[in-house]
């Protein structure tokens, strides 16, 4: 399968890759940072050298940007069989007091991203009748919490977005599926002390996105929720 990932040159898109790439299947890659996205292809073409590696620099916050990879995809002349929409920034504050442009870059990073990038992508997908996109969003999608302000609202706009697809695609042989994952270990968590195992890692969200590609053309999972067996933090 050919499976292009967003945010891939660290935390959860890494561990993405990785999970797919150890199983045999092509990676198409996109981060905004050169530097670590080239440094992540490098080291997993090190490690799966059967494996067809391709990535691009691109910054999807920009509409421009997020059509612009997809248009590079397309032109590769390749099926996409997997889009995992993981590119996203978390600022934390609450609404009376975060930064006045928080709302716009949250938007901006964590739904339009998705939101055009799969928009460039989905004519060729709805021809071919098949793939399966999954839209990374967030345990933030589900409930407010302290601190979440317009990281959380791009959040619930981003199940929105995913629950609106799954039920436009269904009759295009395309699956979608929302991730909603709580506190995992990614740069996000850097510096926490895990030592207890308090809180997830980022394998365990990459396990159950790569065991939801193999069921049965007529099977979905709509929904993925993981949280810390001792709940959120």
């Amino acid at each position: 399968m050919n499976i292009v990932i967003t945010g891939a040159s660290k935390g959860f898109g890494k561990s993405f890759a990785e999970k797919f790439a150890s199983n045999g299947h092509h990676l198409y890659l996109c981060s905004r940072n050169e530097v670590n996205l080239y440094k992540t292809m490098e080291e997993l073409a090190t490690k799966f050298p059967a494996v067809t590696i391709k990535a691009k620099p691109f910054d999807l916050s920009q509409k421009q940007g997020a059509k612009d990879f997809g248009n590079w995809i397309l032109s590769l002349g390749i099926k996409v069989d997997v889009l995992i929409n993981n590119a996203g920034q978390f600022i934390p504050g609450s609404v009376y007091n975060e930064g006045d442009d928080a709302l716009e870059k949250m938007l901006a990073v964590n739904l339009n991203s998705a939101y055009h990038l799969t928009r460039t992508l989905l004519p060729a997908m709805m021809q071919q009748k098949s793939g399966h996109i999954f839209n990374i969003c967030s345990i933030a999608s589900l409930d407010a919490y302290p601190n979440g302000g317009a990281y959380s609202i791009s959040k619930f706009a981003m199940l929105g977005f995913s629950r609106n697809l799954r039920y436009e695609m269904m009759p295009h042989g395309i699956k979608v599926t929302a991730v909603c994952p709580g506190a995992a270990m990614t740069d996000s968590w850097e510096g926490f002390d895990n030592s207890q195992h308090r809180i997830m890692e980022a394998g365990d969200i990459s396990d159950m996105i790569y065991a939801s590609t193999q069921l049965s053309k007529q099977a979905v999972v709509e929904d993925i929720i993981l949280r810390p067996q001792l709940g959120d933090l």
